[in-house]
């Protein structure tokens, strides 16, 4: 397969088809998608930036991709109700980061950036809040530059040696008010993004898998996490083919908890709680973060005008 260097002055963030593998690249840096061949023979990989959107397919060659998914989450509500309302007895003194900490809402939360994660201590019990960094680097990888992936397919976070051992020891929960996903137009070249969120606007809980790794130079601890994605339910099925997990409340404590493989919590959430609504298209952009981002939009109109 063949290199592919990239040298300009923008970071960045690349998301993947159906959330298999994620690469950061940085101004000069040559990525060798034969690295891939580990995650299996179905390697697609997307960069995106400012200026750039390319798509390799198997061998190297161009092929259309869709979004990753799940590549975007909405935390808008402040982190001490976020959280109280996921897990029942997290109480401020439990977390790592105080309900007081200034922590912007997220309403446009992307790969790369800190977000909240509820996560279990497997000595004492106790459950917290903390801030965790949205792409999984393994606590044995050496490399800080390594590949961060920010979704685990539930079919294959069992087994995968990226995800194994966390998924079995260190499982955890993103407490969201909804997420966002993209629909193919036809005859357009712009993808219509969609809010998806529970009818009643209540925050839920996504299954994720966390790591904690040592950086080898300054010693310096990064604690990052990956979202888990299994097939769409028939709501989200409308315009994507996977959606993240979706745990309901009463499996919270089985997935925190220290089973080594709770696969049945990983099926496709029922649709008939749930919405989802189209959204401005400035949510394609991360640079964008408000709570306009989240606001219904006239599809009708949004589409003539991205036509």
């Amino acid at each position: 397969m063949p290199k592919i260097a990239f040298t300009f002055a923008h970071h960045i963030c690349r998301m993947t088809s159906l959330g298999r593998v994620a690469y950061q690249a940085r101004p000069s840096v040559t990525l060798n998608p034969a690295r891939a061949t580990e995650w299996g023979s179905s390697f697609q990989m997307l960069v995106r930036c400012p200026l750039l959107v390319l798509a390799l397919g198997p061998g190297g060659s161009p092929s259309p991709t869709r979004q990753s998914m799940c590549g975007r989450i909405i935390q808008a509500s402040p982190p001490d109700q976020l959280a109280l309302k996921i897990v029942s007895g997290l109480e401020d003194r439990d977390n790592r980061v105080p309900t007081g900490t200034n922590s912007p809402r997220r309403y446009n939360g992307a790969p790369s950036q800190q977000h909240w994660v509820i996560r279990r201590n497997p000595q004492t019990g106790a459950c917290s809040l903390d801030l965790l960094q949205w792409g999984l680097l393994p606590n044995w990888c050496k490399d800080p530059k390594a590949l961060r992936p920010i979704n685990a397919m539930a079919e294959t976070v069992a087994t995968k040696p990226y995800f194994r051992e966390a998924y079995q020891r260190r499982r955890c929960i993103v407490p969201v008010d909804g997420f966002f996903e993209w629909m193919a137009v036809k005859g357009s070249k712009v993808k219509q993004p969609y809010a998806i969120a529970m009818k009643d606007r209540s925050p839920f809980g996504i299954a994720g898998v966390w790591e904690n790794w040592q950086d080898p130079a300054t010693k310096e601890w990064i604690r990052t996490f990956a979202v888990v994605t299994t097939n769409s339910n028939e709501l989200v099925s409308r315009i994507h083919n996977r959606m993240p997990v979706i745990l309901a409340p009463e499996d919270f404590e089985r997935w925190l908890g220290t089973e080594l493989d709770p696969r049945d919590l990983m099926a496709p959430f029922p649709s008939e709680p749930m919405t989802m609504w189209p959204v401005s298209t400035r949510v394609n952009s991360p640079r964008n973060d408000d709570p306009s981002l989240v606001e219904a939009v006239d599809l009708t109109a949004t589409l003539e005008e991205t036509a």
